[in-house]
């Protein structure tokens, strides 16, 4: 699928780091040009917008925003059309993630996770809807596996997931048949950053739940992005899992 998205531009919200990254880059390659949203990681997003140049000047944009504030989403598309005259893509990545259990949960950490991953590429899908129509584009959700097998300790999160990938079948049928909407949803493919799955006994119980005993990488998650942008013209309303075979397991 080499240079099979020339000429054409992508929106990716939390594109700065860890899988974001991976698609960023590998959806540069295939000669696409990013409209690449952070929130706070401005230093690793202007990193990755200087490497990324550096292959084809004027190919990679920021956009600052907090994706909770809803007035802001419709900003991004602003400014993606604003910078490339046209949105074929988005992909809505930028997630939120850590345990809630039941009696720990509060109202903000309910926001947080249900606003990240549920709220936020619901409402930046509907400001996005009229330009992706007129490029006959499309939208890519990253779910996760426990969307369909809850995890224990993440109520809010795994619901949150769960909202998503039905929202994504919901547009699919709403958008069709001018835009397609698909998800991907990874398995284990990068350990969080915070203390959670820390030890060796507990990372490889996890890696054995796989049917390939192995854990992913992040170019895993972009080869299957690509794919449904790029390569997938008759595939709508679809979630891919890239899990090494764990749900089957699970």
């Amino acid at each position: 699928m080499s240079a099979s998205l020339e000429g054409k531009t992508v929106l990716i919200t939390g594109g700065a780091k860890r899988v974001g990254a991976a698609i960023c880059r590998r959806l540069h390659a295939a000669g696409a040009n990013l409209m690449l949203h952070y929130r706070s990681s401005a230093a690793a997003a202007r990193a990755l917008k200087s490497e990324l140049t550096a292959q084809r000047a004027g190919s990679v944009a920021l956009v600052q925003a907090d994706l909770l504030k809803l007035e802001a989403l419709p900003n991004l598309v602003k400014a993606t059309i604003k910078e490339f005259g046209r949105l074929d893509a988005l992909i809505n990545n930028a997630s939120s993630f850590y345990p809630t259990p039941v009696g720990e949960i509060t109202e903000k950490a309910w926001d947080d996770l249900i606003g990240t991953n549920l709220r936020a590429p619901l409402f930046l899908s509907q400001a996005a809807a009229r330009e992706l129509r007129k490029a006959h584009g499309c939208i890519v959700n990253i779910i996760d596996i426990h969307a369909e097998f809850p995890m224990k300790n993440h109520v809010v999160y795994t619901t949150a997931k769960g909202g998503l990938l039905t929202l994504t079948r919901s547009l699919a049928r709403e958008l069709g048949p001018e835009v397609r909407v698909n998800g991907v949803a990874p398995g284990t493919i990068l350990w969080p950053d915070d203390d959670t799955w820390k030890d060796e006994v507990s990372r490889q119980r996890i890696i054995n739940q796989t049917a390939l005993k192995s854990i992913g990488e992040p170019d895993d998650i972009a080869k299957a992005v690509e794919f449904l942008i790029a390569a997938a013209p008759y595939v709508t309303g679809q979630v891919i899992a890239v899990d090494g075979g764990r749900s089957v397991n699970l």
